[in-house]
């Protein structure tokens, strides 16, 4: 059977001081008055039963997810105790999932993404399960064709076309370049962005961890065996916090792709916009701009003079934010916090974060 896990357990640390420890990122109305979340959920629709999408999350985050999300049964919610980065958040959704269903074939979407048209995303995800039901030991992702030199993405380089297939195998996957490094992908033809999203069996990329990370399979299994049992809780409290902590980049999609094990990795084409929700220059870019390229967003109330190429937030419509001469610089306002950096450090808002956990933890 065709599932869909939402990957949904990220603090948005780098959307302070909008997104919170109790709200975070994916819960926010960043998406014309939507949620992230919602966004997420509902552009699963028609691809597969509602009783078959899933949300991991954080633990802290399930009663904020259940409220954003009320029709998602309690089975349909799986709760990390703590952060252990993705390769164990996808090995307990396939284990989880697989436990009830051992054929089950499992996508992994995101909960940050802006994705359209959706079709354009339904049809991409539907050729992933085709693919995976066809090829039962693929690791499917899926590829977005850059549209400029981006540097804060990785990137997979496709090689052979898979017969009968609009899907590639992949030959590589690179880290984040510099930006001389993605001029000269862009100008092979063979980079696509690197989306996140995967399709596989359940049994398969349990079976691949077996081989790569064999203790963390094991446990992960032990935690699925008790899923629906009194002890899941407990067991899994006692278990997760201990796994390595990983991507599966790392831990799967890349060994995978160099013959380390007995599955292989292919990328599927996925011709959308697609836009990662990570910073406020990255939101921003859904935000119109003024004729001196200022973004605000709908609500935001501003006034600027000789003020030029900045990101303005808040989320309070009474509140005027008003600035001279200022030139290419966040300010988010909220209740508590008003924020400012130069866009060119927006990047280190996590780095700023750490720090007022450090000095000022009640704001984090």
């Amino acid at each position: 059977m065709r599932n869909v896990v939402i990957l949904a357990g990220g603090s948005g640390t780098r959307l302070w001081p909008m997104s919170r420890d109790d709200r975070p990122k994916q819960v926010l109305p960043l998406a014309a008055g939507q949620s992230l979340l919602r966004v997420a959920y509902n552009r699963l629709r028609g691809l597969v039963e509602p009783e078959n999408i899933y949300v991991c999350t954080v633990g802290a985050y399930t009663d904020v997810v259940r409220k954003e999300l009320p029709e998602l049964g309690e089975h349909n919610i799986i709760g990390e105790p703590a952060r252990r980065d993705t390769a164990n958040a996808v090995g307990l959704a396939s284990a989880v999932v697989a436990r009830d269903d051992p054929d089950a074939v499992v996508a992994f979407v995101g909960s940050d993404h802006l994705i359209s048209p959706e079709e354009e995303f339904r049809a991409a995800i539907e050729h992933g399960f085709e693919v995976v039901e066809a090829r039962g030991r693929s690791l499917v992702t899926f590829g977005i064709e850059p549209t400029h030199p981006h540097t804060g993405l990785g990137y997979i380089e496709r090689g052979a076309p898979i017969e009968g297939t609009q899907a590639y195998v992949v030959d590589r996957f690179r880290e984040k370049p510099d930006r001389a490094t993605a001029e000269e992908y862009l100008a092979t033809g063979r980079f696509w962005w690197n989306s996140g999203m995967f399709v596989w069996r359940g049994t398969t990329v349990l079976s691949v961890l077996d081989q790569l990370l064999p203790e963390s399979a094991a446990k992960l299994r032990e935690v699925a065996a008790v899923w629906d049992t009194d002890q899941r809780d407990a067991t899994l409290a006692e278990i997760y916090p201990n796994l390595k902590k990983i991507s599966v980049d790392y831990a799967v999609m890349e060994p995978a792709s160099q013959g380390k094990v007995d599955a292989d990795v292919v990328v599927v084409p996925m011709p959308v916009h697609w836009l990662d929700v990570g910073s406020w220059a990255a939101l921003a870019d859904t935000y119109a701009a003024d004729e001196n390229g200022n973004r605000t967003d709908s609500i935001t109330l501003s006034c600027l003079l000789d003020s030029h190429d900045n990101i303005i937030v808040t989320d309070d419509p009474d509140h005027l934010v008003a600035a001279v001469g200022l030139r290419s610089h966040i300010i988010v306002h909220t209740q508590d916090v008003t924020m400012v950096c130069p866009l060119s450090d927006g990047e280190r808002v996590k780095d700023l974060v750490a720090r007022v956990q450090s000095d000022h933890a009640d704001y984090i």
